[in-house]
């Protein structure tokens, strides 16, 4: 299986420093506070968002923007 190649960003991204639990916690999880406050510092913050809204991501947190707030995002701009 072939997967694609990760966007050139990623290699800048801080969420590489952590694992992917913060980014995609269990539905019973009741706080992705980790992941938003390093999104926060993170330089490639709006690229991964625009990748994450650009793919229509499902699930995780990404570029600091959780499931309900790309969603809310998405409907404001269409």
């Amino acid at each position: 299986m072939n997967l694609p190649k990760p966007p050139p960003w990623v290699d800048k991204a801080l969420c590489a420093e952590v694992g992917a639990d913060e980014w995609f916690p269990e539905p019973e999880a009741t706080s992705t506070a980790t992941a938003r406050a390093i999104c926060a510092r993170c330089e490639v913050r709006l690229d991964c968002l625009n990748y994450a809204l650009d793919n229509n991501e499902p699930y995780g947190v990404w570029g600091g923007f959780g499931v309900a707030e790309r969603r809310r995002l998405r409907r404001s701009v269409a």
